[in-house]
């Protein structure tokens, strides 16, 4: 029976890392903002996705029924993200590729669908798109309006910062005092109808170019960014629930406004714990789209892109990510990856060697503190490089009992089997090498092996040490074993 700390979450609304209790136990709701589907994904939308992916996944480990809403952004994010204005990003692209704009978005939708499968992202529970709930946020509007926090000007409706300020707290998740964000924000072109510069649109008239409109009783518009994720997550976790995530940059002001939409239109807080995840940065740089400085995944899977020396697999994207807390920046380097894909194939091969080992009658080495120290880190705000330390020092006692330097009881390779093998696949959601690596490769190297132990078995050992040596020049370390020769790449 492993040992189950108490999980506890750093909470980005406290400052502080908290317990985790869910509202109505043993059920968890968790929301995280999706993709924009306007552009290929890139490794910017990958750390999002896998922190909140080990979220999930031990939330289940540890015996909670998660209803897990991640949604899709099909409508209303327009290109000045804080001001709210410029052109609609998937209406942009729809013009550029000669498209209608749900041909982009269910292109694009797609693709992140594809990159997600590879990378091994479970799938959440529900995945709704903003187009598919246009009435849901126009009766969240209405609610808001009538309990006097917004106002219409001209077919737009925005929400009164100066008023929902009077109760509560505009920036208190962001840490931000509205009076300094007025002396810092200029006056935009065409913002004028506003009240309050801070105000943001909950619904915006469409011009006569704009593609993509929906009545309403406020003229032909579309909803603002903001809006979706209240909406959607009131309708499908309620108007408390418990935990939401989401990339640092969404922080301000895009959940500063969900929080105060939500309180406006519902008279309650409406999540329990925010937690967002730190980014991942090219040369020091916040890799994104509008900084053109982005690698897609697909160049990263065929290693075409100027920064990468060689194609890398989702397992060594995926454990790259891993080797840093969610809360940290990770700075994206090809010898970052090198390494990552080294530290994956060592635990890779532990899995498999797993297997083969065999129990003795005692133990001469200690698995439960390694047992104990993996998840007393997930435990402490999901902690997965300490985690992935310990996962180490157990591929460590599988390499040392292997080659008998150490030894295992049955009952504690058993305990050493039901720890390794569900942190790896379940919680870490890494697969095995053959399930992810070229049939290719390994049908040939299986061939290569092969061979070398035939020119053994003939005692032609010169041609036994010349391929053992040319694959070490391309990268490759043959290691004999009892159980028989294993190769991992250098």
């Amino acid at each position: 029976m492993f040992m189950k700390h108490q999980l506890t979450i750093y909470n980005s609304l406290s400052r502080q890392k908290e317990l985790f209790i869910p509202l109505n136990p043993p059920h968890a709701g968790l929301y995280v903002c999706g993709p924009t589907v306007y552009g290929e994904p890139h490794l910017g939308h990958v750390r999002m996705a896998i922190t909140f992916d080990i979220l999930y996944r031990y939330l289940l480990h540890l015996g909670y029924k998660v209803r897990f809403v991640r949604n899709i952004t099909d409508v209303g994010h327009l290109e000045d993200e804080v001001a709210g204005a410029g052109e609609d990003r998937i209406a942009k692209r729809a013009k550029l590729e000669e498209l209608e704009p749900m041909e982009i978005v269910q292109k694009y939708k797609n693709l992140f669908a594809d990159a997600f499968r590879k990378l091994n992202i479970l799938p959440p529970t529900i995945e709704p798109q903003a187009s598919g709930h246009i009435i849901e946020q126009q009766l969240m509007i209405k609610k808001i309006i009538d309990r006097g926090f917004a106002y219409t000007v001209n077919g737009s409706v925005y929400f009164d910062i100066e008023t929902y300020n009077k109760k509560h707290n505009y920036g208190k998740l962001s840490g931000r005092k509205v009076e300094d964000m007025l002396v810092n924000t200029r006056e935009l072109d065409g913002q004028s109808e506003k009240r309050n510069p801070l105000d943001f649109a909950l619904w915006k008239k469409a011009a006569p170019e704009h593609i993509m409109r929906w009545p309403s009783e406020w003229g032909e518009g579309f909803p603002g960014w903001h809006l979706e994720c209240s909406a959607m997550g009131t309708k499908y976790l309620g108007e408390t629930f418990d935990i939401h995530g989401g990339g640092m940059d969404l922080l301000f002001p895009h959940h500063e406004c969900e929080i105060a939409q939500s309180t406006a239109a519902n008279g309650k807080e409406h999540v329990r714990y925010w937690m967002h995840n730190n980014m991942m940065t090219i040369d020091g740089q916040k890799m994104a789209k509008s900084l053109n400085n982005f690698i897609t995944l697909n160049q990263l899977f065929s290693g075409n892109h100027e920064k990468l020396d060689k194609a890398y697999s989702p397992n060594t994207m995926r454990f790259f990510v891993l080797q840093a807390h969610y809360r940290s920046t990770v700075d994206f380097s090809n010898e970052a990856l090198q390494a990552a894909e080294k530290g994956f194939t060592r635990l890779n091969n532990a899995l498999q060697l797993l297997e083969k080992i065999k129990p003795a009658p005692a133990s001469s080495t200690d698995i439960q503190a390694c047992i104990d120290g993996c998840f007393a880190a997930l435990n402490d705000d999901l902690n997965t490089p300490v985690a992935i330390a310990q996962l180490f020092e157990a591929a460590r006692i599988i390499n040392s009992v292997n080659d008998g330097r150490e030894t295992l009881s049955e009952s504690d390779l058993e305990k050493l089997k039901n720890f390794y093998k569900p942190v790896f696949f379940d919680i870490l959601g890494l697969l095995p090498e053959q399930e992810t690596g070229s049939n290719l490769e390994s049908a040939l190297m299986d061939m290569i092996i092969d061979m070398r132990l035939d020119a053994r078995k003939n005692k032609d050992f010169a041609l036994s040490d010349l391929i053992r040596d040319k694959l070490k020049e391309a990268g490759v370390t043959l290691k004999d074993t009892k159980e028989g020769t294993l190769w991992e790449k250098d």
